[in-house]
């Protein structure tokens, strides 16, 4: 399917500064970058910088002096998913894994899988099937948390979500990721551009590694699965920044849009009568 994707923002710069930011659509073999612009405003020298493991794709540049900066992003992006069976969806043992995935098994910043250790297998540990497991704490997240915004900020981790039952997408998302990890499914935090998101922004969601594929899920139910375009992936969200600023720096403006380009939409959710895992790499 292909998505014209677009992110402005502004940043009013108060003293020398180093910015990078991570708004460009990811490429990997199953999302490819049709077209593509970036520009800033006023012009300043800009470097891409590309994360191989991970894909993630950042723009890093300078500003030597107190000014109002404007960036543009707009890409025309070809995804593509697939949809399989849960039956091979398996528990991958941890004798088996990649030594890239064991990362998404430990304790991260914002998911605090080691604290959540008794809540996550009374709840979760006696499903047998490791995507109905995925599946089922994705759902309870959904009916027991709150979405609710401006009810965290920056420092809000998983831990502090399942205690206040309350967040937004990127709680949901590290509440999901320490879930998985605490029951030993290496989990990641997701990122991206979202088609029918309302009001339109960057979404976070995770992927559970099953079956030796990573598996998307969205425990906001906000969006059909298969209308998200990838941004980035990473432990967490300190992984997977918009921007990250190194200096005196107030961001003033966010807007994101994500449109049908050409081809028809059926959006796809996670049915439970006829249940298969989504799997977008």
């Amino acid at each position: 399917m292909k998505f014209n994707v677009a992110a402005n923002l502004t940043y009013e710069i108060q003293a020398p500064t180093t910015l990078i930011l991570n708004i460009h659509a990811a490429r990997s073999t199953h999302q490819a970058v049709l077209q593509e612009t970036f520009n800033v405003e006023p012009y300043f020298k800009t470097e891409e910088l590309l994360n191989a493991q991970n894909q993630n794709r950042y723009i890093r540049f300078e500003v030597t002096e107190p000014q109002t900066v404007s960036i543009s992003y707009k890409a025309l992006i070809d995804t593509s998913f697939k949809k399989t069976n849960i039956d091979i969806l398996t528990d991958v043992p941890v004798m088996e894994l990649d030594p890239t995935i064991l990362p998404f098994l430990a304790p991260s910043r914002y998911c605090q899988s080691d604290k959540l250790y008794r809540f996550a297998n009374s709840k979760f540990g006696k499903i047998s099937n490791a995507f109905e497991k995925v599946l089922a704490l994705t759902n309870w997240i959904y009916e027991n948390v709150e979405y609710l915004s401006g009810s965290t900020n920056s420092e809000t981790s998983a831990f502090d979500t399942v205690t206040e039952q309350a967040g937004v997408c990127r709680d949901f998302a590290h509440l999901g990721i320490a879930l998985c990890r605490t029951l030993s499914i290496p989990a990641r935090y997701f990122t991206g551009y979202s088609y029918l998101l309302s009001p339109p922004d960057f979404h976070a969601c995770f992927e559970a590694y099953l079956g030796k594929e990573w598996v998307l899920f969205d425990a906001t139910k906000l969006v059909p699965l298969n209308g998200m375009v990838k941004i980035a992936t990473g432990r967490d969200a300190a992984d997977t920044a918009i921007g990250t600023t190194f200096g005196q720096v107030l961001c003033t403006r966010i807007t994101t849009s994500c449109e049908l380009a050409a081809d028809k939409f059926r959006p796809f959710y996670y049915n439970s009568k006829n249940p298969r895992g989504l799997t977008y790499l």
